[in-house]
């Protein structure tokens, strides 16, 4: 058999097995035990639109001074983020502590994961809503109105 051929085809065959695989990113979000209910709001809709792209989402809560010895409090809002976004995502892994870290990992579910892919492949931006003004649809005309 000629090498150069066999070289060739192996390339081949590399290069398909790397179109078809699947890129994982993990965004993060940093939060602090003391949130304020805006700004959770805010980091929420953050982690939500990650979800919705397909991506999964490492979440942070820093402790500092005597936070660290009250982490029920970071406990208990990662258990309420993770409620919150259950129609999206799920927990991949439970919330512990690292030091003066508490970490929890979501993961988008299967069907969340393929509407991105699929969206992302009709050239839209995964995680966005179509909106009206999207396209180039023309401007309604005005209706006509008879007088009597």
């Amino acid at each position: 058999m000629d090498f150069g051929k066999f070289k060739y085809e192996s390339a081949l065959k590399a290069r398909e097995a790397r179109r078809n695989q699947q890129q994982t990113v993990i965004k993060e979000m940093k939060l602090r035990p003391k949130i304020d209910p805006h700004d959770y709001e805010t980091k929420k809709g953050h982690v939500v639109r990650f979800l919705k792209a397909g991506d999964k989402v490492k979440v942070t809560i820093m402790f500092r001074g005597r936070e660290q010895s009250r982490p029920e409090l970071g406990f208990r809002l990662l258990r309420r983020l993770s409620e919150e976004i259950s129609e999206l995502g799920f927990v991949e892994a439970s919330p512990k502590q690292d030091g003066r870290n508490m970490i929890m990992v979501l993961a988008p579910h299967r069907a969340t994961k393929a509407a991105a892919v699929a969206a992302t492949a009709a050239g839209a931006k995964p995680g966005r809503e179509p909106r009206e003004d999207d396209g180039a649809a023309p401007a309604a005309a005005p209706a006509e109105t008879t007088v009597e």
